[in-house]
C-alpha cells in the first residue's frame, strides 16, 4: 500500500488508516478477539496507519491497539492519538458510558486543553498503549475551547514535536471553518476532517481545503460516509447522516448519486472512499474497523479503481459541486508525495 508523507515533516501515512474507534465498543460491543483480528488483517493488507483516541471506549480503543502493535517493528508503523479529553475518576457511575461506547463508566472524560493537560494526556496514552512515543497528536474536538486550543494545547504540541518527541501535530474536528484557523494561526502540521468533504458534502472547498493548499500543509480525511449513508450500494430510507436519521432529500440525493457510480462501473460506498483523493491536500483517508471482514471490504473498495468521468458526470448532474478538482494532479502513482 502506497504511503504518503505529512508535509515538512517526517511521518508517513499509508493512504488507507485503521480507525480504531470501534474497537473501542462504539455503539455495540466488539469482542476481543474481533478487535485483535481486524488490526492482525488491517497490517496484512499494508495498513501501517492507526487512529486511536482516550475518548475511544474510555480508553479500551488505545488498550487493544497497543496490545495488538506491541511486538511489531516500531519504525514501520505510526499511531496517532488526541488531547483534550482527560480520563479521571467518575464519582457519580451509573454502570455504561454514556457517549455512545459500551464500557463501565468508572472513568469520565474532563475537557482539559491546558499545557498540563495536554502532558497528561499523552503520558496516559503512552501507559495504556505501551508505545514508547506517538507519531502524531491531535487535538480533539476543540469547537467551544479555541483560545485555550490555540494558545495553550497547540504551542505545548509544537514544543514536544520540536524535541522529536512527536512527529507531526494538529487538530480534528467535524467542522471545517475552525480546522481552516488552526492551520492558519498555528503550529499545526495537518488536520483531521470528519465528514465534510464527501459526496453529499464539499463545504470543505470553503475554508480548509483551500488553506492547506496554499500553505503546503496536510489533510486526514475521515466520515467518508458520513456516518452511514454512504456505505452501502443502495442508500434506504433510516439510514444515518451525521449520526442521525438521514433527511429523505439526502437518502434521494445518495440514490442518485448511486444510480451513477452504477452506470460507471462502480459502488457508492467505493466512489465515496475514492472521492476524497479528489484533493491534492488530502493524503490519507481513515476508515473504522471492527473485524477482520470489515477490513477486507474497505481495503477492496479502496483499492478500485475510479475512472474521472465519473466526476465528470456527478458534476454536469450538479451532484457534486463544480469546483471539485480533478484527481489528475493528486494520482497517487505520479505524486510527488508519493514515497
Amino acid at each position: 500500500m502506497r504511503h504518503r508523507k505529512i508535509t515538512n515533516t517526517p511521518v508517513e501515512l499509508t493512504e488507507l488508516g485503521f480507525g480504531a474507534s470501534v474497537i473501542g465498543n462504539l455503539y455495540r460491543v466488539t469482542p476481543p478477539h474481533d478487535a485483535q483480528a481486524a488490526i492482525e488483517a488491517a497490517w496484512e493488507a499494508g495498513i501501517r496507519y492507526f487512529d486511536t483516541a482516550p475518548h475511544y471506549g474510555l480508553g479500551l480503543s488505545e488498550r487493544r491497539l497497543g496490545a495488538a502493535l506491541r511486538d511489531r517493528p516500531r519504525d514501520t508503523y505510526a499511531v496517532s492519538s488526541k488531547v483534550g479529553r482527560l480520563l479521571v475518576p467518575n464519582e457519580q457511575p451509573r454502570g455504561i458510558d454514556s457517549e455512545g461506547f459500551v464500557v463501565p463508566d468508572d472513568l469520565r472524560r474532563q475537557w482539559d486543553f491546558s499545557r498540563d493537560g495536554v502532558l497528561r494526556s499523552i503520558e496516559a496514552t503512552l501507559e495504556r498503549t505501551g508505545l514508547d512515543r506517538l507519531d502524531v497528536v491531535y487535538l480533539h474536538d476543540p469547537d467551544d475551547h479555541w483560545r485555550q486550543a490555540a494558545e495553550e494545547a497547540m504551542p505545548a504540541l509544537a514544543d514536544l514535536r520540536d524535541q522529536g518527541v512527536i512527529g507531526a501535530i494538529g487538530a480534528g474536528m467535524n467542522q471545517s471553518a475552525m480546522l481552516a484557523r488552526f492551520l492558519r494561526e498555528t503550529a499545526a502540521d495537518l488536520v483531521m476532517l470528519a465528514g465534510r468533504y464527501t459526496l453529499l458534502d464539499q463545504s470543505a472547498l470553503d475554508d480548509v481545503l483551500p488553506a492547506a493548499q496554499a500553505l503546503g500543509k496536510s489533510v486526514v480525511a475521515v466520515g467518508v460516509f458520513n456516518s452511514g449513508l454512504l456505505s452501502s450500494d443502495r442508500p434506504a430510507e433510516g439510514m444515518k447522516y451525521d449520526y442521525q436519521d438521514a433527511p429523505p432529500a439526502l437518502v434521494a440525493r445518495a440514490r442518485a448519486i448511486a444510480d451513477v457510480c452504477a452506470a460507471h462501473g462502480t459502488s457508492l460506498p467505493a466512489a465515496a472512499i475514492a472521492f476524497p483523493r479528489t484533493h491534492p491536500s488530502i493524503i490519507n483517508i481513515t476508515l473504522g474497523m471492527r473485524n477482520a471482514e470489515q477490513v477486507a471490504r474497505n481495503v477492496e473498495l479502496h483499492d478500485q479503481r475510479i475512472t474521472e468521468d465519473l466526476w465528470d458526470d456527478l458534476r454536469a448532474r450538479d451532484l457534486i459541486r463544480s469546483d471539485v478538482p480533478t484527481p489528475t494532479a493528486n494520482d497517487p502513482g505520479r505524486s510527488s508525495q508519493c514515497l
